[in-house]
């Protein structure tokens, strides 16, 4: 015997579509001991920029307080006036210390900057790609192909000749060749995401476009763009430390740890290796970090996935 059709109320407002959200196990990152130790070591570098004013021994874009007298002295030489350079000085007289630490910040100033403003380009593009589809996916992917195909230093080395050196111009370069990258997994993303069932729901029930993106397609597509995002804050800054070492990059007046490095190089055949190796040793310490950061949480994402 069937069961008799139960009757519908015309006053029944159907439920709001609930977009299942996720999340990255981070018990299981927090259990592994190489993802504690690239944590803690990128938040030292990091607190190291941040506390800048109060790390510093000395100012090193202050010509008072330092002595041309002081150059390229040994890791810990003292000085006349009794300070003590324990990574030595450069070629201008400056601590060691007080300059790796400034050229952190410029670094980390220029990838996180970099890497923020190209997320943000990025994402727009992809969630527009999968949203309109048709010849605007097809114009913005063959775009974002054209973009991809060039090699990223090529494409920097070439604006930053026509544009000349700056921070701001640095960022910029760096943006305009790694948003490409986020706008393709965005839209790989989103794309998966856009044929499951809930966002069908949300379609029947008369959504508008950009509240089906930015409401369900975003929360369930950034999570893959995010753990790239880690590993591009390394790129852009291995970017901008390669374009200051060609002498391309930041400024004098402002410099990075690719320009130190560059400030010591024709020094190291002569012996003294602490000019360029420290503020080199810096750089490792960070990119490693962000990039075993970054890896951790990629197979993080994709356990979570499997």
């Amino acid at each position: 015997m069937s069961r008799p059709e139960r009757p519908v109320d015309p006053m029944f407002v159907p439920p709001l579509v609930k977009t299942p959200r996720r999340s990255f196990n981070l018990q299981r990152l927090k259990r592994r001991p190489s993802m504690r130790s690239a944590v803690i070591a990128l938040a030292v570098v990091i607190a190291a920029g941040l506390l800048l004013p109060l790390l510093a021994p000395q100012d090193p874009y202050d010509l008072n307080s330092f002595s041309v007298m002081d150059n390229r002295l040994p890791p810990g030489e003292r000085s006349m006036d009794g300070l003590t350079f324990w990574l030595g000085t450069d070629s201008q007289g400056r601590d060691m210390v007080s300059a790796i630490l400034f050229g952190l910040r410029v670094s980390l100033l220029v990838g996180l900057t970099a890497t923020a403003i190209a997320l943000t380009i990025g994402v727009t593009v992809g969630l527009f790609a999968v949203n309109f589809g048709g010849k605007i996916d097809a114009l913005l992917m063959r775009l974002v192909d054209f973009i991809l195909g060039f090699p990223s230093i090529l494409v920097a080395l070439v604006l930053l000749a026509v544009m000349g050196r700056g921070v701001d111009k640095v960022v910029f370069a760096i943006v305009a060749v790694q948003w490409a990258i986020y706008a393709r997994i965005m839209r790989a993303a989103a794309l998966v995401e856009r044929r499951k069932e809930y966002v069908e729901a949300a379609q029947n029930l008369g959504y508008s476009n950009g509240r089906i993106m930015f409401r369900h397609l975003l929360p369930n597509s950034i999570g893959a763009v995010l753990v790239v995002a880690t590993i591009q804050v390394a790129h852009a800054i291995t970017l901008e430390a390669t374009l200051s070492f060609l002498g391309v990059g930041v400024p004098v007046t402002r410099p990075s740890l690719g320009l130190l490095v560059a400030n010591g190089f024709e020094f190291l055949l002569s012996g003294e290796y602490w000019i360029s190796v420290f503020p080199g040793l810096a750089l490792v310490v960070l990119i490693f970090s962000l990039n075993l950061v970054g890896d951790r949480m990629r197979r993080a994402f994709e356990a979570r996935r499997a």
